[in-house]
């Protein structure tokens, strides 16, 4: 069986929010995945919703398949490297800001 795959990195929000998202896709038909994400108002259904474009593209262009016959097979995501910031607090105190970053992986393909 013949799989498209798309890698989306370091992409600047914190996996944990983008695992929701990912889990709305996760072993839907691809038109019903595309769907999902749109109406939903996650900032990472947004993010995610490229990343699953492009591996659509990947499989009608690489692998000759029909958008309509494609399947969520995995929707991954990963924690990426995190940009450590700090915030100043009192007495000469400092409070640290930990910006997560994430890795998506999709793969689709036939049902």
């Amino acid at each position: 069986m013949s799989n498209a795959k798309s890698i989306s990195k370091y992409m600047r929000i914190p996996p944990r929010k983008a695992r929701l998202a990912a889990g709305l896709i996760r072993g839907l038909p691809v038109p019903q995945a595309l769907f999902q994400l749109q109406s939903s108002h996650l900032k990472g259904g947004r993010m995610l919703k490229k990343t699953l474009e492009s591996a659509i593209a990947n499989a009608e262009t690489q692998l000759d398949l029909r958008r309509e016959n494609l399947k969520v097979i995995e929707a991954r995501v990963d924690a990426g490297p995190v940009l450590k910031r700090a915030k100043p607090k009192n007495k000469g105190g400092r409070h640290p800001i930990m910006k997560r970053t994430s890795h998506f992986t999709v793969i689709v393909g036939m049902e």
